[in-house]
Protein backbone atom coordinates (compact mmCIF):
# COMPACT_ATOMS: atom_id res chain seq x y z
CA UNK A 1 0.00 0.00 0.00
CA UNK A 2 1.40 3.42 -0.94
CA UNK A 3 1.34 6.20 2.00
CA UNK A 4 -0.31 9.36 0.86
CA UNK A 5 2.02 12.47 0.29
CA UNK A 6 0.81 15.65 2.73
CA UNK A 7 2.42 18.88 3.21
CA UNK A 8 2.93 19.35 6.53
CA UNK A 9 2.28 23.30 5.73
CA UNK A 10 5.51 24.98 6.43
CA UNK A 11 6.79 23.69 3.28
CA UNK A 12 10.08 22.26 4.64
CA UNK A 13 9.68 19.16 3.94
CA UNK A 14 7.02 16.66 3.73
CA UNK A 15 4.86 14.31 5.97
CA UNK A 16 3.81 10.69 5.00
CA UNK A 17 0.61 9.94 6.30
CA UNK A 18 -0.91 6.19 6.22
CA UNK A 19 -3.80 6.24 4.31
CA UNK A 20 -7.55 5.57 5.96
CA UNK A 21 -8.39 2.30 7.16
CA UNK A 22 -10.75 0.00 5.42
CA UNK A 23 -14.30 -0.32 7.48
CA UNK A 24 -15.42 -3.70 7.32
CA UNK A 25 -19.49 -4.37 7.02
CA UNK A 26 -21.72 -1.85 6.16
CA UNK A 27 -21.53 1.14 4.79
CA UNK A 28 -23.26 4.47 6.70
CA UNK A 29 -25.78 5.76 4.41
CA UNK A 30 -26.49 9.74 4.65
CA UNK A 31 -30.36 8.40 6.00
CA UNK A 32 -28.26 5.98 9.04
CA UNK A 33 -26.91 7.56 11.87
CA UNK A 34 -24.64 6.09 14.30
CA UNK A 35 -26.18 7.28 17.44
CA UNK A 36 -29.36 5.78 18.67
CA UNK A 37 -30.01 8.10 21.83
CA UNK A 38 -30.79 12.28 21.26
CA UNK A 39 -31.46 15.31 23.71
CA UNK A 40 -35.33 15.50 23.58
CA UNK A 41 -38.09 16.41 25.88
CA UNK A 42 -39.84 12.89 26.88
CA UNK A 43 -36.37 11.33 27.27
CA UNK A 44 -35.92 9.52 30.25
CA UNK A 45 -31.93 10.16 31.98
CA UNK A 46 -30.07 9.39 34.75
CA UNK A 47 -28.47 11.50 36.62
CA UNK A 48 -24.91 10.46 37.71
CA UNK A 49 -23.79 13.56 39.82
CA UNK A 50 -24.59 15.48 42.42
CA UNK A 51 -27.52 15.00 45.03
CA UNK A 52 -30.09 12.91 42.89
CA UNK A 53 -27.23 11.05 41.41
CA UNK A 54 -28.79 7.72 40.77
CA UNK A 55 -32.38 8.51 39.99
CA UNK A 56 -34.20 8.83 37.07
CA UNK A 57 -35.76 11.73 35.64
CA UNK A 58 -37.30 13.34 32.26
CA UNK A 59 -35.92 16.04 30.13
CA UNK A 60 -38.52 18.77 29.85
CA UNK A 61 -37.41 20.99 28.26
CA UNK A 62 -34.01 22.19 26.06
CA UNK A 63 -32.53 25.28 27.63
CA UNK A 64 -29.41 25.92 25.56
CA UNK A 65 -26.36 23.83 24.32
CA UNK A 66 -25.12 22.86 27.90
CA UNK A 67 -28.70 22.59 30.03
CA UNK A 68 -32.12 21.08 30.05
CA UNK A 69 -34.39 21.35 32.88
CA UNK A 70 -36.08 18.09 34.09
CA UNK A 71 -38.67 16.88 36.06
CA UNK A 72 -39.13 13.34 38.19
CA UNK A 73 -41.93 13.14 38.15
CA UNK A 74 -40.92 13.50 42.06
CA UNK A 75 -43.58 11.02 43.51
CA UNK A 76 -41.80 8.29 41.17
CA UNK A 77 -38.24 9.08 41.42
CA UNK A 78 -37.82 11.96 43.93
CA UNK A 79 -36.40 14.34 41.65
CA UNK A 80 -37.77 17.64 41.17
CA UNK A 81 -38.32 20.45 38.70
CA UNK A 82 -34.19 21.80 38.21
CA UNK A 83 -32.05 22.62 35.43
CA UNK A 84 -29.08 20.32 35.08
CA UNK A 85 -25.98 20.36 33.06
CA UNK A 86 -25.69 17.15 30.38
CA UNK A 87 -22.52 16.46 31.79
CA UNK A 88 -24.15 15.18 34.96
CA UNK A 89 -27.05 12.86 33.29
CA UNK A 90 -26.29 9.73 31.34
CA UNK A 91 -29.10 9.38 28.33
CA UNK A 92 -31.36 6.32 28.65
CA UNK A 93 -32.71 4.16 25.66
CA UNK A 94 -36.71 5.41 26.82
CA UNK A 95 -39.02 8.23 25.94
CA UNK A 96 -41.94 8.87 27.17
CA UNK A 97 -44.46 10.74 25.47
CA UNK A 98 -45.14 14.49 26.87
CA UNK A 99 -45.45 18.14 25.69
CA UNK A 100 -42.64 20.61 26.13
CA UNK A 101 -42.84 21.53 30.07
CA UNK A 102 -45.80 19.20 30.82
CA UNK A 103 -47.08 19.38 33.83
CA UNK A 104 -46.04 17.17 37.11
CA UNK A 105 -49.45 15.71 36.49
CA UNK A 106 -48.94 14.85 32.87
CA UNK A 107 -45.77 13.45 33.39
CA UNK A 108 -46.87 11.42 36.61
CA UNK A 109 -49.48 10.07 33.55
CA UNK A 110 -47.04 9.57 30.79
CA UNK A 111 -44.76 7.27 33.22
CA UNK A 112 -47.43 4.78 34.74
CA UNK A 113 -48.93 4.37 31.10
CA UNK A 114 -45.14 3.84 29.74
CA UNK A 115 -44.48 1.78 32.64
CA UNK A 116 -40.89 3.11 32.63
CA UNK A 117 -39.81 1.97 36.36
CA UNK A 118 -40.41 -1.92 35.18
CA UNK A 119 -38.59 -1.02 31.83
CA UNK A 120 -35.69 0.30 33.74
CA UNK A 121 -35.47 -2.50 36.56
CA UNK A 122 -35.25 -5.00 33.83
CA UNK A 123 -32.76 -3.13 31.98
CA UNK A 124 -28.89 -4.60 32.29
CA UNK A 125 -27.39 -1.67 33.99
CA UNK A 126 -30.31 -1.08 36.42
CA UNK A 127 -29.10 -4.63 37.58
CA UNK A 128 -25.52 -3.77 37.44
CA UNK A 129 -26.19 -0.12 39.52
CA UNK A 130 -28.06 -1.82 42.23
CA UNK A 131 -25.78 -4.46 42.69
CA UNK A 132 -22.96 -2.31 43.06
CA UNK A 133 -25.10 0.00 45.44
CA UNK A 134 -26.28 -3.46 47.51
CA UNK A 135 -21.91 -4.56 47.50
CA UNK A 136 -21.03 -0.89 48.58
CA UNK A 137 -23.24 -0.79 51.70
CA UNK A 138 -22.01 -4.36 52.77
CA UNK A 139 -20.19 -4.15 56.63
CA UNK A 140 -16.98 -6.73 57.29
CA UNK A 141 -18.86 -9.57 57.87
CA UNK A 142 -20.79 -9.14 54.75
CA UNK A 143 -17.79 -8.92 52.64
CA UNK A 144 -16.25 -11.93 54.72
CA UNK A 145 -19.43 -14.47 53.81
CA UNK A 146 -18.86 -13.05 50.14
CA UNK A 147 -15.46 -14.32 49.78
CA UNK A 148 -16.30 -17.24 51.47
CA UNK A 149 -19.19 -18.10 49.23
CA UNK A 150 -16.45 -17.43 45.94
CA UNK A 151 -13.85 -19.82 47.39
CA UNK A 152 -16.73 -22.41 47.77
CA UNK A 153 -17.95 -21.98 44.15
CA UNK A 154 -14.68 -22.14 42.89
CA UNK A 155 -13.83 -25.58 44.44
CA UNK A 156 -17.03 -26.75 43.75
CA UNK A 157 -15.99 -25.77 39.68
CA UNK A 158 -12.23 -27.40 40.31
CA UNK A 159 -13.75 -30.71 41.30
CA UNK A 160 -16.47 -31.03 38.43
CA UNK A 161 -13.59 -29.88 35.94
CA UNK A 162 -11.44 -32.20 37.50
CA UNK A 163 -14.10 -35.21 37.02
CA UNK A 164 -14.61 -34.13 33.38
CA UNK A 165 -10.77 -34.42 32.89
Amino acid sequence: MEAAVVSSGSGRGMRKQPPAPRRCGRRLTPTMSVFKRFVEVGRVVLINYGPDAGKLATIIDIVDQNKCLVDGPAEITGVSRQVISYTRIALTDFTVKVQRNARQKTLKKAWTEGDVMAKWEATSWAKKLSSKKKRANLNDFGRFKVMVAKKQKAAIIAKKMAEMA
